[in-house]
């Protein structure tokens, strides 16, 4: 839970704070936006005004729930009355929140389908997450988008009986996977499940798209909303910048398309196929030029 005590004093006075454990991961900031902001001196996420409506008490909380490091919190410290996660996004998927120090605050997402769930990364272990899961319908596959994002999925898969996903060279990220990926080429996992490897932020990265719209992309894409584009990590591209720009270059050169695009870290965002497609273009010749 945040510690009172270690309050960053830069924060809007109030009953709402975060403390000084922040690892600015950005987590806190992405589901409450215009609440909680990056302070430019050190990087903590501070609130900038304290919540008053019931929207921004709702985003406060689901910052709570989703901070890897439990650095927001509140001075009661009273739990709110209807759980903020699973949050609903649409289109059967759902925000897991509480999310992984270990994954350095990354999200993960469950996606309800009539052939079994798919949990996209993971969240840590907690029974917040496994008990409304399992009233969702459990989990029948684990796709690991790289071996940044593994967190606790091993007691997850094992809760649920579900098969693990994961690219042959991150495997020992995750040994108990069931099923590999392998090789550069696109593949069909499962019934409207491609897999897409695309090294370059880790050597086993993969972007997953689902039922013909929907992309996880794992730390390997993300959306600017201050630049209105997308964007790739190249400071956080632990295995090869050439290669993570030669093979976003062959994603965006595919037949596949894309209309709503979910990240580990970063921003979601939703647009036309076509308008994607020529931003991803976009974003290749920029990173060839980095």
């Amino acid at each position: 839970m945040a510690r009172p005590d270690e309050r960053h004093p830069g924060g809007a006075p109030g009953d709402w704070y975060v403390d000084r454990r922040c690892i600015d991961c950005d987590a806190a900031r992405q589901v409450a936006p215009g609440l909680i902001e990056r302070n430019p001196d050190d990087g903590v996420s501070l609130f900038v005004h304290q919540p008053e409506t019931p929207d921004e008490i709702e985003m406060a909380w689901r910052a709570v729930m989703v901070c890897p490091t439990r650095s927001v919190g509140h001075v009661t410290l009273k739990r709110p009355e209807t759980p903020v996660f699973p949050q609903d996004l649409g289109d059967g998927v759902y925000r897991l929140g509480h999310n992984s120090r270990d994954s350095f605050g990354a999200h993960s997402y469950l996606v309800r389908r009539p052939g079994g769930n798919l949990m996209i990364d993971s969240p840590r272990w907690t029974r917040e997450v496994y008990e409304p899961v399992a009233e969702l319908g459990g989990i029948a596959h684990i796709l690991l988008s790289h071996r940044d994002d593994v967190a606790d999925a091993e007691r997850y898969a094992e809760r649920f009986g579900a098969k693990v996903w994961i690219h042959t060279t991150d495997r020992d990220a995750a040994p108990y996977a069931t099923n590999l990926i392998e090789g550069t080429e696109p593949a069909e996992l499962i019934d409207g499940v491609i897999g897409f490897p695309v090294p370059g932020h880790t050597e086993g990265s993969v972007l997953f798209l689902v039922d013909d719209g929907l992309l996880f992309s794992g730390d390997s894409l993300s959306w600017n909303p201050r630049r209105e584009q997308l964007r790739a990590f190249r400071n956080a591209c632990w295995y090869s910048w050439p290669e993570q720009t030669a093979s976003l270059g062959r994603f965006a050169d595919s037949d596949y398309r894309f209309r709503r695009l979910f990240c580990g870290h970063g921003w979601n965002h939703d647009m036309d196929p076509a308008q994607f497609n020529t931003l991803l273009h976009q974003l290749v010749d920029r990173m060839g030029d980095m």
